[in-house]
């Protein structure tokens, strides 16, 4: 028995309604992707496995206050590996300002042939007593991503993970786009996002407990383990090395591709490891073997461990400074990963392969 579990929630459906019903409904993902708005440009930061990179444009790759998280790909959402006929990353984000001013997390869409990329804002839509709507910003640390089927499973740390539905993208029409550029909120028929143009509202949640007697997870990453069957999703915790350094993996239901759960609406692992290592920020199984990420800093190159949890062998000097969550992808036995420091920012794929030796 693990002694840790989560907790689905209902679903916001009345509040996603609400919500799409004043943006004249909703646009899903091939919207977003034919309506990419920035251009990225390929790079090639030092790292000893990494084979292909590239960076995003200026603006991105220098603020001080949205800093890149978590990562996922069109390899996990379907066995083809391509949605809408492209090969897509997505990339999750956090909001740091010391000022207060909380813009919550956003994602990312990607299309790798053309490394063009449109923001999307991730928001809590949420029902008045006199039946209007607000929204809220998502405020979590989005330190990994899973995309599968048609959700986006996102981490929440100490809370557990949220889910949003990518069916339930939206975008915020011209005449009713607020250009407020510091504030998300409606007033009247106008919508403030942020300055926003697609926002994409949350549909569930999973709390996560323990039971007594245990200590709650921190589900500070995602990955999903397409190897299993049914599929899973990893999950894992940052610690400092004071703590056991877990991991963990929740069965999907491949009908849905949200976790198997009970009937009262909890899901157990169905494995739970303590032999993770510190400072853990993605973990991946690639080929049957963990594929696990550590950050050295702001300035020294990143390790990748592999192996089994408790026999995790390091290689050093494996990508750039500030590596974060890790993805794989099959056919091209690629992992991917991404950095998070400004004017060091790099999204990247690294050889599987380098790692056998």
């Amino acid at each position: 028995m693990s002694g840790v579990h989560l907790t689905r929630t209902e679903e916001n459906r009345a509040e996603v309604d609400a919500l799409a019903g004043l943006l004249g409904g909703v646009t899903g993902v091939g919207a977003v992707l034919g309506d990419l708005n920035r251009k990225g440009r390929a790079a090639f930061p030092w790292g000893r496995a990494v084979s292909r990179a590239f960076t995003w444009d200026v603006e991105d790759r220098r603020t001080p206050r949205w800093f890149p998280q978590g990562i996922t790909t069109s390899a996990d959402a379907e066995d083809s590996e391509r949605v809408e006929g492209r090969a897509v990353v997505v990339v999750a984000w956090y909001f740091q300002d010391a000022h207060g001013n909380n813009q919550g997390s956003r994602i990312t869409f990607v299309d790798l042939a053309t490394l063009r990329y449109r923001h999307v804002l991730l928001v809590q839509p949420r029902l008045t007593k006199g039946g209007g709507i607000t929204l809220a910003p998502l405020k979590v640390h989005a330190g990994g991503i899973v995309w599968r089927g048609p959700y986006l499973h996102i981490a929440a740390t100490s809370k557990g993970f949220v889910t949003c539905r990518l069916d339930d993208l939206m975008r915020i029409p011209d005449e009713r786009g607020g250009s407020h550029l510091r504030r998300l909120g409606i007033e009247g028929d106008e919508v403030a996002s942020y300055g926003y143009r697609y926002v994409l509202p949350v549909r569930l949640a999973y709390q996560a407990y323990a039971d007594e007697g245990h200590r709650k997870m921190k589900y500070s990453f995602l990955s999903l383990d397409r190897a299993d069957d049914p599929p899973a999703i990893v999950a894992g915790e940052y610690t400092r090395g004071e703590e056991a350094n877990r991991l963990v993996r929740y069965p999907l239901d491949p009908a849905t591709s949200l976790l198997l759960s009970g009937a009262d609406g909890t899901s157990r692992p169905v494995a739970l490891d303590t032999g993770g290592v510190a400072s853990m920020q993605g973990a991946c199984v690639a080929r049957g073997r963990y594929h696990v990420t550590v950050s050295h800093g702001p300035w020294m190159p990143g390790s990748v461990y592999t192996g089994e949890p408790g026999a995790l062998r390091r290689h050093r000097l494996a990508m750039p400074m500030g590596p974060e969550d890790i993805s794989y992808w099959p056919s091209a036995d690629l992992l991917w990963s991404l950095s998070e420091h400004p004017w060091r920012r790099w999204v990247f794929a690294m050889k599987r392969s380098a790692f056998d030796r």
